[in-house]
């Protein structure tokens, strides 16, 4: 099934638009060029409604259709980027040293802006449409922030859609599944203090190392023992420093990591796990542990008939054989999590092509699916804002 007429004609606009962020990009709330930038297009487009500042840098933009149903529904798009050094040379690659739209945000702003200005054009549905411009979705909980400013009640949001790019699945495609379909993404630091000495007496010492080694292998056993096989958990230490030099044990050594869970259940039991095991272990040695858990944003859970709705507006954009309604949930968090903590929704992921991974110094977001995301996001608006 083609993508819409209309979406297509404003491709190489929105690629600009698209290009123009990657080139200049901002990290976590830091982000009132690219703010300025997305207030301004809308204003451009005539939408009814422009608030900034919702979550200290969000932008909300809201569609009135032709009828006063007194529905609305919001679409959100991330638009922060990453602190990495970009390596692709590409004429429109950051001008910024050290960040990088390395995950898609620019797209998935771009994107939106697509849809707004079709659908400012258009009107071709009964109620409100709420686009929302999200910053801080890496690590910085904009989400949240958002929620906490109101962003539901103020604008009468009745349900909240979300999409992200995926490297790997082809171009026009997408894929969704009912539940969890992102992990929570918690993290964790384990300081073991030990006492430290001279290399050649360790019987005098209590050698944080030897102990913290230890730990991180009874580590892994959360996952192969402890959990339940059926409900996936992942427990990954990623530091470990400690000592200055090859003749000293030192007092102290730190671990630290992720965890990554599709259950509040499985969570509740790994993080409990963690404490058990770094305490049990130091004290076998003489040695003391000191555990500093974050959690961080929720499981993204989508709701089931939300899912459906989604899963329809993609089918009509790309036909049933490109939708993939069961895909495998990712590891990886996202904290659109606490939007549809608040409200009915659904989070889809749309095909980016063989690119660079998320997260990689060589990414871009592949241009040729923007057509393809600003059709889904205009069938799913019209067909929930019928009449």
């Amino acid at each position: 099934m083609p993508i819409l007429n209309r979406a297509a004609e404003l491709q190489d606009e929105v690629q600009e638009w698209r290009r123009h962020l990657h080139s200049n990009p901002e990290i976590l709330y830091d982000v009132e060029q690219t703010a300025a930038f997305v207030a301004a297009r809308l204003a451009e487009f005539g939408v009814d409604e422009i608030v900034t500042g919702i979550g200290r840098t969000g932008v909300v933009g809201v569609i009135r259709g032709r009828g006063e149903s007194g529905r609305a529904i919001g679409l959100r798009a991330d638009m922060d980027a990453l602190p990495l050094t970009e390596i692709t040379a590409k004429p429109w690659a950051s001008t910024v040293d050290g960040k990088m739209h390395a995950c898609g945000h620019d797209g998935h702003t771009a994107m939106l802006l697509g849809a707004a200005k079709y659908l400012a054009e258009t009107r071709n549905f009964n109620g409100n449409l709420v686009v929302i411009f999200q910053p801080a979705e890496e690590g910085g909980a904009g989400a949240l922030a958002m929620v906490k400013d109101g962003l539901m009640e103020r604008f009468g949001i009745q349900e909240v859609y979300g999409m992200h790019n995926m490297p790997g699945m082809p171009v026009g495609t997408f894929a969704i599944r009912k539940g969890g379909i992102m992990a929570a993404p918690d993290k964790f630091s384990i300081t073991v203090k030990g006492r430290g000495g001279h290399a050649a007496e360790p019987h005098h010492t209590l050698d944080p190392i030897a102990i913290g080694a230890q730990i991180v292998g009874a580590l892994q056993l959360i996952a192969s023992r402890n959990a339940n096989p059926l409900r996936s958990v992942v427990v990954s230490v990623t530091k470990f420093f400690a000592g200055t030099t090859h003749n000293i044990i030192p007092e102290e050594a730190l671990l630290a990591g992720t965890v990554r869970s599709l259950d509040e259940t499985v969570r509740d039991l790994a993080e409990s796990r963690i404490r058990q095991i770094a305490a049990g272990i130091a004290a076998a040695n003489g040695a003391e542990a000191v555990v500093d858990y974050e959690r961080a944003c929720p499981v993204t859970v989508n709701h089931a008939a939300e899912t459906l709705h989604a899963a329809r507006a993609a089918i009509e954009v790309a036909g049933p054989d490109n939708v993939n309604t069961e895909v495998d949930p990712s590891m990886a968090g996202e904290d659109f999590a606490f939007m549809l903590q608040t409200r009915p929704g659904a989070y889809i992921m749309i095909g980016n092509g063989q690119t660079a991974g998320l997260h990689n110094p060589a990414y871009d977001f592949n241009d040729d699916a923007i057509a393809h995301g600003i059709s889904y996001w205009v069938k799913l608006a019209e067909q929930r804002l019928t009449d």
